[in-house]
C-alpha cells in the first residue's frame, strides 16, 4: 500500500483537490443556509430586523454567490483537476504553487464578493455584483486556471482528449469571454465603477453574460462532470460517445445565442428577442440528446438503481436536466414568456436546474471522489440515502411551489374586469403567494437538512481515513 501510494503521488496532484472538495460542501452548507434565511424572509418580514446587513437585497447575491461560485465554482475545480489528470495520465502542469494559488485566489474572491455585498457595495448586475477590483482578481485568478487545466492537457500522456475535458475547456474559455467583456468599466474609486454600455446596451450584455454563465458555468461544466462521474460509478462506458460530441458542439455554438430570450416584452429590437427564442428551442435538441447519452450509460446495470444511492443522485441529476431544458425553451416562447415573466415560475425554473441537476450531480460526484482521495470508505452508506431523499423532497416542495405562486402571478397581473380595470391589485397577489413562499421556505430547509447530513457523514469519512494527512501528497489510487 505505502510503496502503491508514494508511485502514484508521484504522479497526481490530489493535495488541491482535497482543499477545493472540502470548501465546497463549506459554500454549499453556507449558501444554503442563507438562501433559506432569505426565502423565509419574504414569508416573514419581520426577519428582517430593520437591519440594513441583512435585507433580502443584500443577503440575495451573498446565497447566488456562495452557492453558484462557492459551492458550484469549487465543486468544478475539483472536479476538472480531478479528471484531467485521471484521463490525461498527467499531473497538474505548473506544479503545486499554481494549483495553490487558484484555491485561495478563489476562496478570496467568495468572501470578498460576500463582504462587499453585505455592505453594499454592488455594480447591480446579475451574477456579477462584484466591483472591479474583485472582478481583476477573478480574471487574474481565471487565467491561472486555464493555464493549469489546458496545460495539463498539452502534456498528457493519452493521446485521445476524452470528451468531459472538452466541456470544462468550453467553460474556462466562456466564462473568461464572458467576465472579461461584461465587466468593461471605467472605475472612479476603489468601490465604484461605470460601465462602458447603457440602457438597453447593457441590457442585452447583462443577459448575454448572465445565461451564457447559466450556460457555461452551470450547464458545459457540470456535464464534464457528467460525463465522467455515470461512466465510472455505473461501471460502464458512455453509451454513445459519438453523441456527447455531437452534443459538446451543439450546446457549445448555441447557447451564446439564446440570452436576449431574458428580454421579451423590453425596449430591446423585437427582431434580437425572436432571435434568442430561436436558439433557445434548437438547444432543446443536444440538451436531450446529453441527457438521454447519460441515462441509457445505464444500459445494462439499471440494478445499481435499487442498490446505489451516489448513482441516484447522478440519474435523478440528468432527469432535472431533461426538465429544465425542456422548460427553458418553452419560457423562452413568447406567448408563454407573456405569462411567465417576472414572475416566480422562472425562479422555479432557475432552481429545478441549480438544484435538480448542478447539487444533485455535484453530490453524486463528491461522494464518489472523497473516498478515493482519502483513501478510506463512506462513513455511513445509509446516511448518503438519506440525504437523497430529504434533497429530493425539498427541491419538489420548492419548484412546485414556485410553479403556482408564479402561474397565479402572472394570471392575477394580467386579469381585467367587466370595465377594463386591473382586477387584483399588487398587494393582493402579494398576499396570495404567501404560503406558497412559506413552502418554499420549507423546501429549502429540507435541501440545507439534506447538505448538513453530507457534511457530517464526509467529515467522519475523512476523520477515519486510513490514507496519510490532508496536505500530504502521498495519494492512493
Amino acid at each position: 500500500m505505502a510503496t502503491s501510494s508514494i508511485a502514484f503521488s508521484e504522479q497526481y496532484n490530489y493535495d488541491v483537490i482535497r482543499k477545493f472538495t472540502i470548501m465546497a460542501m463549506v459554500w454549499a452548507a453556507v449558501g444554503m443556509l442563507v438562501g433559506v434565511y432569505i426565502a423565509s424572509e419574504l414569508a416573514f418580514p419581520i426577519l428582517n430586523f430593520d437591519i440594513p446587513y441583512i435585507t433580502f437585497g443584500r443577503l440575495r447575491p451573498v446565497h447566488t454567490g456562495a452557492v453558484i461560485f462557492g459551492f458550484g465554482g469549487s465543486a468544478l475545480f475539483a472536479t476538472s483537476y480531478y479528471i484531467v489528470q485521471r484521463t490525461c495520465q498527467a499531473r497538474l502542469f505548473g506544479g503545486v504553487k499554481a494549483a495553490n494559488f487558484t484555491f485561495w485566489g478563489w476562496q478570496s474572491i467568495i468572501v470578498l464578493a460576500a463582504l462587499g455585498d453585505v455592505l453594499g457595495y454592488s455594480q447591480g448586475w446579475e451574477y456579477a455584483e462584484m466591483e472591479w477590483p474583485i472582478d481583476l482578481l477573478i480574471a487574474v485568478v481565471w487565467v491561472v486556471y486555464g493555464v493549469i487545466f489546458i496545460g495539463t492537457i498539452m502534456k498528457r500522456k493519452e493521446p485521445h482528449i476524452y470528451v468531459a475535458n472538452w466541456f470544462y475547456m468550453a467553460f474556462i474559455l466562456a466564462t473568461a469571454l464572458l467576465h472579461i467583456f461584461h465587466n468593461l468599466v471605467i472605475p472612479v474609486s476603489l468601490t465604484k465603477s461605470y460601465p462602458l454600455f447603457a440602457g438597453v446596451q447593457d441590457a442585452m450584455m447583462q443577459w448575454w453574460y448572465g445565461h451564457n454563465a447559466v450556460g457555461f458555468f452551470l450547464t458545459a461544466a457540470f456535464l464534464g462532470m457528467m460525463y465522467y462521474f455515470v461512466p465510472k460509478q455505473a461501471g460502464r462506458p458512455v453509451y454513445s460517445y459519438r453523441l456527447s460530441v455531437v452534443h459538446f458542439w451543439a450546446i457549445s455554438f448555441l447557447y451564446m445565442w439564446a440570452g436576449t430570450h431574458h428580454l421579451h416584452w423590453t425596449a430591446i429590437p423585437d427582431w434580437t428577442s425572436t432571435l434568442a427564442a430561436t436558439f433557445s428551442i434548437m438547444l432543446l435538441l443536444p440538451s436531450w440528446g446529453g441527457m438521454i447519452n447519460g441515462i441509457m450509460t445505464l444500459s445494462g446495470a439499471w440494478d445499481k438503481l435499487r442498490t446505489d444511492p451516489i448513482m441516484r443522485f447522478l440519474i435523478v441529476a440528468l432527469s432535472f436536466y431533461g426538465m429544465s431544458t425542456f422548460e427553458g425553451p418553452m419560457m423562452s416562447l413568447k406567448d408563454v414568456n407573456a405569462l411567465s415573466h417576472y414572475t416566480d415560475w422562472t425562479v422555479g425554473h432557475v432552481h429545478s436546474g441549480a438544484l435538480g441537476w448542478v447539487a444533485m450531480i455535484s453530490f453524486g460526484s463528491l461522494y464518489h471522489m472523497i473516498p478515493r482521495l482519502w483513501n478510506t470508505t463512506v462513513y455511513n452508506e445509509k446516511l448518503i440515502n438519506v440525504h437523497f431523499w430529504l434533497a429530493t423532497i425539498g427541491i419538489l416542495l420548492y419548484i412546485v411551489s414556485m410553479w403556482i405562486s408564479g402561474i397565479m402571478q402572472g394570471l392575477m397581473w394580467r386579469a381585467f374586469d367587466d370595465f377594463g380595470n386591473l382586477q387584483y391589485s399588487f398587494a393582493e397577489s402579494v398576499a396570495a403567494m404567501h404560503p406558497y413562499y412559506a413552502m418554499r421556505a420549507l423546501g429549502g430547509a429540507f435541501f440545507l437538512t439534506g447538505m448538513l447530513v453530507m457534511c457530517y457523514n464526509m467529515t467522519k469519512t475523512i476523520r477515519k481515513s486510513t490514507a496519510v494527512a490532508i496536505g500530504s501528497a502521498a495519494v492512493p489510487a
